[in-house]
């Protein structure tokens, strides 16, 4: 994947990861260029089949396109950053996301957004804006 791409997709998202919204600089490790569709299944390397992805999200979603929603069982497509609005599927209530719709539940379950590090990341950096000279 050439430089031009890899600037592009991180421009595009803001620099903030595009499943949990983690920005760059609040991580470790650097955010990855993800293929919404794996190459396994045929995704391309087309900036419209890429993501930026924190690698919690990258690590959990994996080769995955659906997963099992919570509440009904049913498969379900996973959250597409190219076709979906975050806001539509998902929400914050503090620093837990929500799914409000079953792509956002099964994107949340299946991506483990909600697991302790990092909803103890997103209370360190809301606690950072918060003592910031712009506030």
């Amino acid at each position: 994947m050439d430089l031009a791409t890899r600037l592009l997709v991180r421009t595009r998202a803001g620099n903030r990861c595009e499943y949990c919204l983690l920005p760059q600089d609040g991580c470790s490790f650097t955010h990855h260029i993800e293929h919404i569709v794996p190459r396994q299944h045929e995704g391309s390397d087309d900036h419209s089949n890429l993501a930026l992805a924190c690698h919690r999200c990258n690590l959990r979603k994996g080769p995955n396109l659906t997963g099992i929603d919570p509440t009904t069982g049913d498969v379900v497509p996973l959250f597409d950053p190219r076709r979906h609005h975050w806001a539509d599927h998902f929400r914050f209530r503090g620093s837990v996301i929500e799914g409000v719709t079953v792509v956002g539940r099964t994107t949340v379950k299946l991506l483990a957004m909600n697991d302790t590090r990092r909803i103890e990341r997103r209370e360190l950096l809301e606690h950072r804006q918060d003592e910031s000279p712009d506030s």
